[in-house]
């Protein structure tokens, strides 16, 4: 099991790292994290939602990803609440009290989903949440609790970019009970930068004040090789100085969902990602995007609020391409209809009505894979007709498009062949709605919208646009600098297994 000092501390991408090692090794591989809080899911093959995270790890140890990997994910709704998504499918709404009284109920299940993992395993790389030293939180669903329950020896990830990483290793391990404190197996420093020769004397003190040896120091990765779990990581890591060709600003929504959508246009050379605020944020923008959402309604009163709402469609009828992605494709519509209160109080709200679409919520949410293909639409996505691409839709609710152009026709749903529509355009094509989430990744695409947006600016497009480096490459370049910074040939020998240390 892999535990950290605080949130952020890199645990995602550390598990990530160790399901691809571990898979080069020749192991079946599999990862798990019991409860996350995160608006960013995936989409298993079965159908559900779990963690992105999770979907990426598994995607790293070169298996299909199962609801079983994140039994229980909790999408935030407000501060105090957030909807529980139990083996992939919505429980309901509930503050952290309602919650935490479930805790008995909910703990046989993520017993069961772990043991199926095991069954199905050589080994199961288990991700803690937050810190295990959160006196408060001790006897949640995660951290010491699940390493007791599998029987896991722990890896505590400290991260030395923020500062005090020692206090943290050192305080974490002095706040934890003594049989806790003795499932610690190792300590690893995560984002350093600079000479790792200059930590060693720190290291030698941290592991004679503890007990607990230094398995090794990772560095800061600057390379993007893990999908953002965080909308702050791709806000940091978004290219921010020199020449930029292409401009993307992407509204930053209170309850912003699934953004690494964008990550490939931000790892594009010449493309700047922005996340915004305000409306003067948009002023000299080549492209707007409305990304997912938790709350469509709440965060769509929000953009009125802050004055968005009418930049955006002043800039749209200004000519500005728009691209709304889920709830902001419900938000470019007409009408937002939500009649039984699934995502909030009111049963009416008006969209932006640059598209003629009017959505409708349903008690039953839409989480399924699809293959859909580009029809033959004007504007945005003009140059990609007949590009293939495969994603997914997390929804609820449907949206009713009338007398406008449908830009994609869904091929095929839980690998079934099908033939439906999705999303809608305007006459011209600037603005752009669709259901499909990961539609950026398909680089014809992705090179297709930036093409013409270079083309509306009177430049000639990168000729690097649209050759993107493969998830694969990026997984063995990230266990390879790992492999380089740990001493993975002890961690496999903490549960019996083998690894060449050269990777």
């Amino acid at each position: 099991m892999v535990q950290g000092t605080s949130s952020g501390a890199g645990k995602s991408v550390l598990v990530t790292a160790l399901c691809r090692i571990f898979a080069r090794a020749g192991y079946r591989v599999a990862p798990f994290k019991s409860q996350n809080m995160s608006l960013n899911a995936a989409v298993p093959v079965d159908g559900g939602e779990i963690g992105r995270a999770q979907a990426a790890q598994a995607e790293a140890a070169g298996i299909e990803p199962t609801v079983d990997m994140n039994p229980i994910l909790l999408k935030p709704e407000a501060d105090d609440r957030s909807q529980i998504v139990v083996r992939g499918a919505p429980l309901g709404t509930l503050g952290f009290a309602r919650y935490r009284a479930m805790r008995e109920t909910l703990l046989p299940i993520v017993a069961e989903s772990l043991a199926r993992l095991r069954l199905a395993s050589d080994l199961v790389i288990i991700e803690g949440a937050g810190s295990p030293a959160e006196i408060n939180f001790r006897d949640e669903i995660v951290n010491m609790p699940i390493a007791r329950l599998a029987d896991a020896p722990v890896l505590l990830v400290g991260d030395i970019d923020r500062g005090g990483v020692f206090a943290a290793l050192y305080g974490t391990l002095a706040l934890l009970p003594p049989d806790d404190r003795r499932r610690i197996a190792g300590l690893i420093v995560n984002k350093f930068r600079g000479d790792a020769d200059l930590l060693l004397p720190g290291l030698d003190e941290i592991a004679a004040l503890t007990g607990v040896p230094v398995l090794g120091t990772i560095p800061y990765i600057v390379e993007r090789l893990v999908p953002s779990e965080d909308a702050f990581d791709l806000e940091t890591t978004a290219p921010a100085r020199g020449a930029h060709l292409i401009d993307v600003a992407v509204v930053h929504l209170p309850r912003i969902a699934n953004f690494d959508d964008f990550e490939p246009l931000a790892d594009e050379p010449g493309v700047r990602v922005r996340f915004v605020r305000t409306a003067a944020e948009l002023v000299t923008t080549d492209l707007i995007v409305l990304p997912g959402t938790k709350t469509t309604i709440a965060d769509l009163a929000w953009l009125r609020e802050r004055g968005l709402a009418a930049a955006i469609v002043d800039a749209a009828r200004a000519g500005c391409p728009v691209l709304g992605v889920c709830g902001g494709y419900q938000m470019l519509g007409e009408t937002i209809h939500d009649p039984h209160r699934v995502e909030s109080s009111v049963a009416t709200a008006p969209g932006l009505g640059l598209l003629p679409a009017v959505t409708t919520f349903a008690r039953d949410k839409t989480t399924v894979r699809v293959s859909a293909r580009v029809r033959r639409v004007p504007g945005l996505l003009g140059l990609a007709a007949g590009a293939d691409v495969d994603a997914y839709e997390i929804h609820a609710g449907e949206t009713d498009v009338v007398d406008a152009p449908r830009p994609f026709t869904i091929t095929a749903r839980r690998g079934r062949s099908a033939h439906d529509l999705d999303g809608a355009t305007s006459e011209d094509g600037a603005v752009v709605g669709t259901y499909l989430h990961g539609l950026l990744a398909n680089d014809r695409v992705r090179r297709a919208m930036l093409e013409t947006l270079a083309r509306r600016k009177r430049r000639e497009p990168d000729p690097r646009w649209g050759a993107s480096v493969s998830r694969t490459v990026r997984y063995d370049r990230l266990a390879d600098i790992v492999t380089g910074a740990l001493d993975v040939a002890k961690i496999a020998k903490l549960v019996g297994l083998t690894v060449s240390q050269t990777g």
